[in-house]
C-alpha cells in the first residue's frame, strides 16, 4: 500500500469516529421521555386536550349569551 492510501484510510477512520462522538454529544441534548411515549397514549392525551378546550368554549359561549 501506498502512503496515500494509508493516510485515506487513517482519515476516514478518525472522521468516523469522530463524527460519532459529535452525534452522541447531540443526542445527549435530547429528553429521552418524548421517544418512549406510546404513540395510542399520545393520542387519548390530544383528544382529552381537544375536548376539555371545547368544553370551555361552549361554557364561555353559554356566559355570553346570557347576561
Amino acid at each position: 500500500m501506498q502512503t496515500w492510501q494509508v493516510i485515506l484510510i487513517i482519515a476516514i477512520v478518525f472522521g468516523f469516529v469522530w463524527g460519532n462522538i459529535a452525534l452522541l454529544k447531540s443526542s445527549a441534548k435530547y429528553d429521552m421521555t418524548q421517544f418512549n411515549k406510546d404513540p395510542i397514549e399520545k393520542a387519548k392525551a390530544a383528544l382529552a386536550a381537544k375536548q376539555a378546550q371545547e368544553t370551555q368554549t361552549e361554557n364561555e359561549d353559554k356566559k355570553n349569551e346570557h347576561p
